[in-house]
């Protein structure tokens, strides 16, 4: 289907644009991890380069937002953790209630299965790493192993997976929507400050007024925008994690279809626009046209790209950029919390999924999407072993002592590489073999007896063939 001419008249001036094949390439999430890639390999050549040090005094530099005297300072790094992050959790957010609402989640045998992988790739990764590190302050990192980098999974996956991965893909992107729940639920629960009670009661009063404005039946985002904003204030200023307040938000926008007189009103507004085209009108039909689309899919429809492609490459960029010198790899390999890492990310990641979606299916609890094999799961699982963007955010309040900080970084992304390159081995050696475009039968249908003649034709026996 040709896609139908951009809104509004030609311009007399018209500036170059991407290509059909760039623009469906950027609007995959390959485009998204290949972006936050090229960042982590920038972060770690600027932090090992000769303005090494213009790295850490970069990001140290303070910046402050504010009116008179109120006012708010923090950090480049911080305002990248605490601030734009908030976005990228507000999508996360969307995306969970989009899904429970109207996606995949809705069926509880197609969850059962992603589910129970992602409990299992939650608690088997941070008791492989506990085993390496059962107490003193290195045992604060086992929620760093927890989670999987959505972006980078399923952008390999588009990459280099097996032909026909869209079933895979759905599998893999259920379980990480449920390991972004398990692992928001970790750092609001064990990773948040010291707690003041004043910022938090007025965040439980902002988190009531977006439930009743919801309630209400308010479609238009300002409202939720402007509570949201005072909530990420609020909880910044509680102890709890200012992130948490993009997840709370991205929960409560609605997210149903409306009411099928909604937009049968909308014709309403198109009628009086074309009668009389004049600026009122035409803000009541761009009204009419916004409400029949959800508050959760305007949002995130105006949010995902900004995320992918702009503050999770900013992170990466902030965060990925350690020392990598013969003295810090040296002490790296000896360290129980890369190793602890790595082998959580790697081998505790495969073998948790896989176990906990075999419980699902071997008693009946779940299914696997169609064409989906065992061998499938287990590569894919293996590939879950990739951790990275949440990894590295929940390593920063995790560790206080920069030493520790550092060597998990590096377990993140030695780990992270390693899931990488044996995922890739393993989807693309069983990809050839089980492909995942078989169909659910058993060979093809059977032919029907011979003669085969066209419909109506009269056969030796004189009789015609009928017409099916």
């Amino acid at each position: 289907m040709s896609q139908p001419p951009r809104p509004g008249p030609t311009p007399r001036v018209s500036l170059p644009t991407l290509s059909p094949g760039s623009r469906l390439y950027v609007g995959t999430e390959a485009g998204g991890s290949a972006l936050l890639l090229a960042a982590t390999v920038l972060a770690l050549a600027w932090a090992n380069s000769p303005w090494a040090t213009s790295y850490d005094s970069f990001w140290a530099t303070t910046a402050t937002l504010g009116v008179g005297d109120v006012a708010l300072t923090m950090d480049l790094q911080h305002w990248v953790n605490d601030a734009a992050m908030a976005l990228f959790f507000l999508v996360v957010g969307l995306e969970i209630t989009r899904e429970v609402a109207t996606g995949e989640l809705r069926d509880r045998r197609n969850v059962m299965a992603p589910a129970l992988g992602a409990l299992g790739g939650l608690l088997v990764p941070a008791l492989v790493y506990l085993a390496f590190n059962p107490s003193g302050p290195a045992s604060a990192g086992w929620g760093v192993v927890m989670s999987t980098d959505t972006a980078f999974v399923l952008g390999i996956l588009a990459l280099f997976g097996p032909r026909c991965p869209d079933r895979l893909r759905l599998f893999l992107l259920t379980l990480a929507i449920v390991d972004d729940i398990g692992a928001i639920s970790v750092m609001a629960l064990f990773y948040s400050g010291d707690l003041h009670l004043t910022p938090l009661a007025v965040s439980g009063v902002l988190v009531l007024v977006l439930l009743g404005l919801r309630w209400a039946g308010i479609w238009r985002l300002t409202p939720y925008l402007v509570t949201g904003v005072a909530l990420w204030l609020a909880v910044h200023a509680s102890g709890v994690h200012a992130t948490l307040a993009g997840v709370v938000l991205g929960l409560v926008l609605p997210s149903r279809p409306p009411e099928q007189a909604v937009i049968d009103r909308l014709k309403v507004y198109g009628r009086a626009l074309r009668e009389r085209p004049d600026a009122e009108r035409a803000a009541l039909a761009s009204m009419a046209v916004a409400a029949t689309v959800p508050a959760n899919a305007r949002l995130q429809y105006a949010l995902h790209r900004w995320t992918a492609y702009g503050v999770v490459p900013v992170f990466g960029l902030a965060n990925a950029g350690v020392s990598l010198d013969a003295e810090t790899l040296r002490e790296a390999a000896a360290s129980p919390v890369t190793l602890g890492v790595v082998v959580a990310l790697l081998v505790g990641n495969a073998v948790g999924i896989t176990v906990g979606a075999a419980v699902a299916l071997r008693t009946g609890w779940g299914i696997l999407p169609g064409g989906v094999r065992w061998s499938h799961l287990m590569a894919g699982a293996t590939l879950a072993g990739i951790g990275f963007t949440i990894s590295l955010f929940i390593a920063d309040l995790a560790f206080t002592d920069e030493t520790l900080r550092e060597q998990a970084t590096i377990g993140i992304l030695a780990g992270s590489v390693a899931a990488a390159v044996l995922g890739v081995v393993l989807l693309r050696f069983l990809g050839e073999r089980f492909p995942l475009c078989s169909p659910g039968t058993e060979g093809p249908p059977s032919l029907p007896p011979r003669p085969w003649v066209a419909p109506g034709v009269p056969t030796r026996a004189g009789t015609e063939h009928p017409v099916p």
